[in-house]
């Protein structure tokens, strides 16, 4: 009897052990994403992500010749190949550079209130404060300042003529409109 009790606090304390490192590891908050905070460096991403395939897009720099060029990109995907995070430092072609932002692709990334990649706008409005609203040709932006977040929705998910300048208002956005990219700012 003792031996058996004994075995399921064992196995409650493993339980609990794992599902609380497992929800750091895909928690976001202000300034976190996962084990990324706004300390890290690009060069500690291969230890953090040792279990992960890391993919660099490197700019040319300032010494480029390409004056459109896009920042530097490392891309995370796990060994299945699915894509996980996409990470731009703040200085280019530089490893001790910090984080500038993070685009999560995973929906096991979430926040306390439950955001994440797959939620729709209505569970986005109904458990944060959406700051501001930015429309761009292509889609519109919602900037959630308590988590330093950007969340873009396709103007085609609102019913909106792409590549319009039209303005986007919140009550525009249909309840069921899904995100188009979920990125978290570490500035």
């Amino acid at each position: 009897m003792k031996k058996s009790i004994y075995h399921i606090l064992v196995l409650l304390a493993v339980t609990i052990f794992f599902s609380c490192s497992n929800s750091e590891k895909f928690s976001i908050e202000k300034g976190k994403v996962g084990y990324l905070n706004s300390s890290t460096l690009i060069n500690e991403l291969p230890d953090i992500f040792k279990n992960d395939s890391i993919v660099s897009n490197l700019s040319e720099g300032a010494l480029g010749d390409n004056y459109f060029q896009d920042d530097d990109e490392y891309l995370i995907y796990n060994k299945k190949g699915k894509h996980l995070l996409t990470i731009v430092p703040k200085e280019q072609l530089d490893s001790s550079s910090s984080i500038k932002s993070i685009q999560v692709f995973d929906d096991r990334f979430i926040t306390k209130s439950g955001l994440n990649i797959r939620t729709t706008f209505s569970d986005i409005r109904a458990n944060n404060t959406i700051d501001k609203i930015e429309s761009s040709f292509s889609s519109a932006t919602l900037f959630i300042d308590e988590l330093n977040v950007t969340i873009a929705i396709d103007k085609q998910e609102l019913g909106l003529k792409a590549f319009s300048n039209q303005k986007v208002t919140l009550e525009q956005i249909p309840d069921l409109a899904k995100m188009k990219s979920f990125i978290v700012w570490f500035n």
